[in-house]
């Protein structure tokens, strides 16, 4: 199944934004930006911590492992 505005280019767009112009008016569309933006960060966070937050986890826990061994024990290792 084909989605329906799978396919809207860069013409769609214009339209899209001519047709918001006229019915929210100028003063209203950049809140409606942001508001927009703010929506699609959330969403984008909240796609990141379904499918990668088990990696960033494991990731973090890798770090910290090594930021826990001791500066001069790290610096000593290298001198044999």
């Amino acid at each position: 199944m084909a989605m329906p505005f799978g396919n809207i280019g860069i013409g769609g767009l214009i339209l899209i934004l001519i047709i918001a112009l006229i019915i929210f008016g100028p003063s209203k569309l950049p809140e409606l930006g942001r508001a927009f933006g703010r929506t699609l960060s959330e969403f984008k966070n909240a796609a990141r911590e379904l499918t990668g937050g088990k990696e960033e986890k494991a990731e973090a826990r890798e770090t910290a492992d090594s930021a826990s061994v001791p500066q001069h024990a790290a610096t000593d290792a290298g001198k044999d």
